[in-house]
């Protein structure tokens, strides 16, 4: 799955501007077609698929960013080292 790192501290985005940001990323790399697999909050410690964090205790993996590389994403948007980060297909 390629990568997108960017570092936004300074725009202040929460996590609804970065979620729209990270989707017009993945739109225009990915076509029009692309879809949210999964993403992570760590803020609000919030991810999507909700629970797939439970068996991924003490992994350094997250299980929402485990859950779309096992599902085939081709896409991942990460905020600010980790802050966000948003999967898509």
């Amino acid at each position: 799955m390629k990568t997108l790192r960017l570092d936004t501290h300074e725009l202040g985005l929460d996590f609804n501007a970065a979620l729209k940001l990270a989707t017009t990323l993945a739109q225009q790399q990915l076509g029009d077609e692309t879809m949210l697999l999964s993403w992570y909050d760590r803020e609000r410690d919030l991810e999507s698929p909700a629970g797939v964090s439970e068996c991924h205790e003490g992994c350094a993996t997250k299980g929402s960013w485990d859950y779309a590389l096992n599902r085939g994403a081709r896409l991942a948007v990460e905020f600010d080292s980790g802050r966000f980060f948003f999967c898509f297909l």
